[in-house]
């Protein structure tokens, strides 16, 4: 373990160990910090305070981990897997494990940045389920109050290191990407969309009784089925029809909590063909039947 804090400098920076205990989260939090890097600076400051692995930021190194950077002034250069970019204010860079990179400062201009490393099967599964791509290694979501917070909660945690600091501080690494991820995809989508969708949505909830029409809603907010489809799923995840499906069955949940009513009565209320499909359709999202859902609900 190794640390280095100056006020003078704005900087701080910690590497960790992690227990047995701590690596059955699933993720641990190898290192985290925060350094202003002035202008006429060779980059990384203080590089003997750093392990030897990562001496060679501005250089060219391989890690065993991945790290987020997020570079909030100044600008600079990131190199990784052949593609080159230009570093601003706002910008994300994702290091990942055994992939060769380099990231450094404008010698005249310096930048600020924050980073925090970490490791385990769960950051191993957000790639290889497309959260984090070699693909996209950098992108722009500008200056986010969100993500600067979560940032310094980390550092709180792994500065202070109080009982099971490495499970709080991962738990706020997951947080961050997922806040990260979120925001990179607000910002991709224009008004225009968050628009349609909203439309959209509300248009299905006011049709929840009632079999979906996708000619319909996409002729009523003004663009073609596909393109519904389209916007939708990039804006939710979900297709228009998982969307209209998901929210029946939320009210299919309300109505069986009551207890007034049988699964007959509540299937047909919401349009279902007959009760046997929407039975199976309920415990296939759900993991539950729904003659069970009230007692699962207030046991």
């Amino acid at each position: 373990m190794g640390s280095n804090e100056s006020n003078k400098a704005k900087t701080y920076f910690q590497y960790l160990t992690c227990s047995e205990e701590d690596e059955k989260w699933q993720l641990v939090c190898t290192d985290a910090g925060f350094t202003e890097v002035p202008s006429y600076t060779f980059y990384p400051p203080n590089k003997s305070g750093h392990p030897r692995a990562f001496q060679y930021v501005a250089t060219g190194q391989t890690l065993n981990e991945f790290q987020i950077v997020y570079i909030t002034k100044g600008k600079g250069v990131f190199e990784t897997l052949g593609k080159k970019f230009d570093i601003i204010p706002g910008s994300i860079l994702i290091v990942f494990p055994g992939i060769k990179h380099f990231y450094k400062p404008i010698y005249e201009v310096g930048w600020y940045e924050h980073w925090v490393g970490f490791k385990g099967p769960y950051a191993d599964n957000l790639v290889k389920n497309g959260f984090l791509s070699l693909a996209k290694p950098c992108f722009v979501i500008c200056l986010q109050n969100q993500i600067i917070e979560l940032f310094s909660e980390i550092v709180t945690e792994v500065r202070e290191q109080k009982p099971l600091y490495q499970i709080k501080a991962a738990s706020k690494i997951i947080a961050l990407i997922a806040e990260i991820l979120a925001t990179e995809r607000r910002q991709a989508q224009p008004s225009q969309s968050e628009k349609i969708v909203e439309q959209a949505k509300f248009l299905m909830e006011e049709s929840i009784y009632d079999d979906i029409d996708l000619n319909s809603i996409a002729s009523q907010v003004g663009v073609s089925t596909s393109k519904l489809n389209e916007i939708f799923k990039t804006y939710t995840a979900m297709t228009p029809y998982q969307y209209y499906i998901h929210i029946k069955l939320h009210a299919a949940k309300a109505l069986l909590e009551q207890g007034d009513l049988s699964i007959k009565e509540v299937a047909f209320r919401l349009g279902f063909e007959d009760q046997y499909h929407f039975s199976r359709l309920f415990k296939s999202k759900t993991g539950i039947a729904p003659s069970l859902w009230k007692d699962f609900v207030f046991q």
